[in-house]
């Protein structure tokens, strides 16, 4: 046998490996070698060795061989185990390390077909020289290749770029990625007239047919990219680390704007398999996951169906694992694998063209039921892009409204970082749905179960205030009143729109497996964000309605020799695991009490006063500050409105008054008790924080009754029908929770957080889900509750409600306290004026027109002594005039006539609107005092300020 130390690089070394193989007692002799093998030189010049081993049985030639490509981040030694398997089984394993990656040179070109790609042409040509390789022709190994993510990129490269590769398996990787970091899944706009597709007979099962607009960046996935590779370092730039320059720098580029660049995209196409694949026309298995977010199954789908059409051999597997979970069918993953290999390339003889293929032409993981550890496999033998047929189910068809939030935060959370049967016990629906941010489209009760097979369609209609719309879809199950997403992946759609007009676009969902038992519906979920991508970070308001869902469906059969599932159910075990999770926390959080009771002393001097905050400080993981020395009271009797744009700290402050987070620095005292997890005295508060909870199969009384007997107090103390008249559900209180609207929720949530007619009573954002009447009814019992010496704080975005129900306010702005005070004090002024101005050029004084601009009235009133600023907004027929001065209000009055203004009403109140703007303009460096009638840039100011006014 000829030394790999002889053929490819002189720093060789060799060792005999003796592994324990099957049956029981054998064993087979390996040996390893390793090297440094020279391959094409980067752009700049500079040489480059790859870090490559081969794995061989240790007697005996005419071995096929197999190259082992590793994925993303890694090394030749995560396929060490893998390589050494294959050499018990008689294979000659070659691994390496891909430059850029381990102890090999070079720098990451993201599979290019000039390096990457190249480099592994030189391995096979290298191995065709080995004496103890099997041959099909002089310089023709009989080899394969196996490769998975990156890896399986490169292997369809390999495959599709040298006709010496007998069979390709490729894992969880990309067809074309580009549309992977910015992938679209709707049609290009049509006329809302126009029909939808009919469903299709004989088709592939997860076709994306896309328009050419390209799709949101999935930021996530690029980010954990640079961080992991970055902080490898060994680069010449610290911010590339170890990527090629050019791809460095676009990538940090689209990091930054969330957009895709023309040269981008040209880079990431070339760096595919799609436009190679007319050349693979060996064998290939694509085993794809069901569970990622990176590489969907539509990757798979569109190579699959390509080399289909011109005639390859192609089977393809889709298992219930990816990049974002671990497969529960691992094992009989693998053994596809190994079965493609001893067919194509470790038989004696080389297959013909057209001979039977040794996998199933198409097989696919049913979802996880009771009692199972792995999924049942179901397979087909017709074609693959012909195997998919489609049926329409109703769905709700009710247009509803929808917010991009100014920034894109907060990101509605489809995927959760947690794998396992855990994963699919956590309540992941309301961190995806979140209020305003998403709409429901439910279908009917399913008269008879449906298995569905691959990517379901949906006719989506969009009226957007904005020219472009980005919006997430993704398919739910709904069982019982659960909510449950079996597949935790979205559809990301972008849609060029009109303002004001509506558009339909046809948009294919992420492809999966689902099984919806008989009652059950589904419900397609719409959200403006979603946290795995860069959504849009302007504020925009949609209103969007879906209809005609088409489901697929693939006839097959499950496999043959699949054993009984049996183990833990995973749904006990996630139950399990969640309590002793909520056992172990209740016990550290009895000790922390017990803790807290001794260290801290209470406060008598405060012992009257319901609620005093001091000097929080509350600053997160990742660096930000969120609550920097935070100081406010809310003393008996009053309504406390809490106030400030998203991000201004205000939900913090409420978790850390409530102890349900712990603050860095300062205090929170409740009567005179200092705030702890647990804390006795929390049983003298009620809140509604961030929504209500309940149990939906329980009816609305239930529910409080439950509520009030975990407390362990006596029924007499609960109040239930005082709370129940706040609640105002009539009969309703006495049907099943997971049948109530979002209004009926909130109402009951509210009552819940009365019980008891607590001292304190907390309520964030109370009115969401409430119609204007709700409103108006809410109001006077907040003010009769505190009326009563008891004290209410809310949170709130409704500015006029605010002035209306609150004797208080505290803004917040970044974290700080901008202002406090009582709204008599905030919305009326001895040196403010309110003018009410016409806005017409053409008002005339004594029947003679003007012919004046308003704003050049405006600006001489602004030049008069003892004017200090003049904010103006215009409705259109006339203009307000917010006017401080040091002047008599008579003297502002004759100024403003003098300067040829048309006075029609005079007041000295403000709107409570206006001054939350003025401090939070001033507190952001900025007071808006010019706006300008027309809309200049000061407008603009106030404008911007207005969409974030009071989250």
């Amino acid at each position: 046998m000829a030394s790999l130390a002889l053929l490819l690089a002189p720093l060789a070394t060799t060792a005999i490996v003796t592994v324990a193989a099957a049956p029981a007692g054998a064993e087979t002799a390996i040996r390893t070698e390793t090297a440094k093998v020279a391959v094409g030189a980067e752009p700049d010049g500079s040489t480059v060795s790859l870090d490559v081993s081969v794995y061989e049985p240790a007697a005996g030639t005419d071995h096929p061989a197999v190259l082992l490509a590793h994925g993303f981040g890694g090394s030749k030694g995560d396929l060490a185990e893998q390589a050494k398997e294959l050499a018990r089984g008689g294979y000659v394993a070659v691994t390496w390390s891909a430059r850029g990656f381990g102890a090999s040179g070079g720098r990451i070109h993201l599979d290019d077909p000039a390096y990457e790609v190249a480099d592994a042409r030189v391995l096979l040509s290298q191995l065709a020289a080995r004496p103890e390789v099997r041959l099909d022709a002089p310089g023709d190994a009989r080899v394969g290749v196996v490769g998975g993510s990156y890896g399986g990129a490169l292997a369809l490269m390999l495959g599709a770029t040298d006709p010496r590769i007998d069979a390709v398996a490729a894992s969880i990787t990309w067809n074309d990625l580009a549309d992977s970091f910015f992938p679209q899944n709707a049609t290009a706009p049509q006329p809302t007239t126009s029909t939808a597709p009919a469903p299709t007979a004989g088709t592939s099962p997860a076709a994306v047919t896309g328009s050419a607009t390209t799709g949101p960046f999935k930021q996530l996935w690029a980010s954990r990219f640079f961080v992991g590779t970055v902080a490898a370092g060994q680069g010449v730039d610290p911010s590339c680390g170890r990527f090629d320059p050019t791809v460095c720098r676009l990538f940090l580029q689209a990091s930054a704007t969330g957009d895709a660049s023309p040269e981008l995209l040209a880079l990431m196409r070339a760096h595919s398999p799609k436009p190679l694949l007319a050349g693979l026309t060996a064998p290939t298995l694509l085993v794809q996951g069901m569970h990622d977010s990176l590489f969907g199954i539509g990757q798979a789908d569109a190579t699959a169906t390509s080399l289909a059409a011109q005639g390859t051999p192609v089977s393809v597997r889709w298992m219930d694992g990816g990049h974002d979970g671990i497969s529960s069918t691992a094992d009989s993953d693998t053994a596809a694998i190994r079965t493609w290999l001893d067919h194509y390339v470790g038989g004696t003889t080389k297959p013909v063209a057209d001979s039977p293929m040794p996998l199933p032409s198409f097989v696919f993981a049913q979802p996880l039921a009771a009692r199972q550890t792995a999924a049942v496999l179901s397979g087909t033998d017709a074609p693959y892009d012909r195997a998919a047929t489609s049926v329409t189910v109703p769905i709700d068809a009710t247009s509803k409204p929808l917010l991009n939030p100014p920034g894109g935060q907060p990101a509605s959370t489809t995927l959760l970082p947690v794998s396992g049967a855990l994963a699919s016990t956590l309540p992941s629906y309301p961190l995806a749905a979140l209020g305003g941010q998403s709409a429901a489209f439910d279908t009917a009760a399913l008269p008879q179960g449906l298995t569905i097979v691959g990517s379901p369609r949906v006719r989506l209609l969009v009226r957007s205030s904005g020219t472009s719309s980005t919006l997430f879809l993704s398919l739910w199950q709904v069982t019982g009143g659960t909510v449950t997403l079996p597949r935790q992946v979205v559809a990301p759609v972008t849609v060029a729109t009109t303002p004001g007009q509506a558009v339909a676009v046809d948009v294919t969902l992420a492809a999966a497996t689902w099984v919806v038992p008989q009652g059950s519906s589904l419900r397609v979920l719409v959200t403006s964000t979603d946290s795995t991508y860069a959504a849009p970070r302007v504020s925009r308001t949609d209103q969007v309605g879906v209809s005609d869902l088409r489901l697929p469906e693939v006839a097959a059969s499950p496999l043959a020799g699949q054993s009984g599932s049996t183990g833990s159910d995973p749904e006990t075990v996630g139950v399990l695991a969640a309590i002793s999770v909520v056992l172990l926390a209740l016990a550290g959080s009895a000790l922390w009490r017990r803790h807290r009771r001794r260290a801290v002393a209470a406060r008598p001097d405060l012992a009257d006063t319901p609620l005093v905050v001091e000097h929080l400080v509350k600053t997160y993981s990742d660096g930000h500050r969120a609550v920097d020395d935070v100081s406010w009271r809310a003393e008996r009797g009053q309504v406390v409105g809490l106030l400030g744009p998203n991000g201004a700290g205000k939900t913090t402050t409420l978790r850390m008054v409530l102890g349900l987070i712990r603050a860095d620095s300062g205090t929170v005292h409740l009567l005179g008790e200092q705030v702890a997890a647990g804390s006795p005295v929390l049983g003298r508060v009620g809140a509604l924080v961030e929504g209500p909870g309940f149990l939906p199969h329980l009816t609305g009384r239930q529910n409080l009754e439950a509520y009030w007997a975990a407390t362990g107090r006596d029924r007499a103390d609960a109040a239930f029908d005082e709370v129940l008249d706040v609640a105002a559900l009539g009969g309703a209180v006495d049907r099943v929770v997971r049948s109530y609207s979002q209004g009926m929720r909130q109402r009951l949530g509210i009552a819940q957080a009365m019980l008891g007619l607590p001292e304190l009573l907390i309520l964030d954002e109370p009115t969401n889900g409430l119609d204007p009447p709700q409103i108006a009814g809410m109001r006077p019992i907040l003010q009769r509750y505190a009326a009563a010496g008891r004290t209410v704080v809310v949170s709130s975005h409704l500015l006029s409600e605010v002035e209306m129900t609150c004797t208080h306010v505290v803004v917040m702005h970044a974290g700080h306290v901008v202002t406090t005070g009582t709204v008599a004090e905030l919305v009326d002024s001895s040196d403010t004026t309110v003018l009410e101005v016409l806005s017409h050029d053409e008002s005339a004084r004594d029947g003679v027109p003007t012919g004046e601009p308003v704003r050049e009235a405006v600006a001489r009133l602004r030049a008069t002594t003892g004017v200090t600023t003049v904010e103006a907004t215009d409705d259109g027929a006339t203009t307000r005039l917010v006017t401080t001065a040091t002047l008599p209000r008579a003297d502002v009055v004759r100024a403003a006539t003098d300067a040829g203004l048309d006075v029609v009403g005079v007041s000295s109140r403000k709107h409570l609107e206006e001054v939350f703007l003025g401090v939070i303009a001033a507190a952001a460096g900025g007071v808006p005092g010019g706006d300008e009638p027309d809309g200049g840039d000061s407008a603009s100011l106030t404008d911007r300020l207005r969409q974030v006014r009071a989250r």
